[in-house]
């Protein structure tokens, strides 16, 4: 499936019951041959109202970060959600609805081919590496998502909520940039 097929299917889909609720799907945004892949958890308020990822406070605070490593939404990154829809209220997202949307993530990855991915967030990554294991324990290391080196760290989100971390968060950036300069 190409981009045009996949994007069709995205907004058409109504397997797991979110799209019904939602305004539009927030399929991803950016360069789509990047090197870095930034995968969120799901959209919220504002992406459903603007079709596009990260566009509130918590977009804010990650278009800064990717400002100070000399990256920017749409030049070498692009950006994603496990789930395409918003669930009603931002709830967390559910089992099924998260297993009937990683369909569609991983062929982003695959149309991609990104030299790097960093996963942000709790549902990322348990989605993207297949554990239950938190996020403090996961920092710091390269995992691998089918051979694609992935980072670990905190959802901007959560940042916003818990300042302290941005210092974590930050050298983890620091580790995903240092990780994609090896190759």
């Amino acid at each position: 499936m190409d981009w045009p097929a996949l994007k069709s299917t995205v907004s058409s889909c109504t397997a797991c019951g979110l799209r019904a609720g939602c305004t539009q799907t927030v399929f991803g945004v950016g360069d789509e041959s990047a090197q870095w892949l930034l995968v969120g958890e799901a959209p919220g308020a504002e992406e459903d109202k603007l079709g596009e990822p990260f566009v509130g406070q918590a977009g804010k605070l990650l278009d800064q970060m990717l400002a100070a490593l000399g990256l920017a939404r749409g030049r070498n990154v692009y950006i994603a959600n496990v789930l395409k829809c918003r669930p009603p209220g931002n709830r967390n997202p559910a089992p099924e609805e998260v297993a009937q949307c990683s369909a569609h993530l991983r062929r982003q990855i695959e149309l991609i081919r990104p030299k790097l991915i960093l996963a942000m967030g709790r549902f990322a990554v348990q989605t993207l590496l297949n554990s239950e294991a938190t996020i403090g324990s996961l920092r710091g290391s390269v995992h691998s998502y089918h051979g694609v080196p992935l980072v670990v760290t905190y959802h901007p989100a959560y940042l916003l909520r818990n300042l302290p971390d941005k210092a974590k968060a930050w050298a983890d950036l620091l580790f995903a940039k240092k990780t994609v300069d090896g190759f």
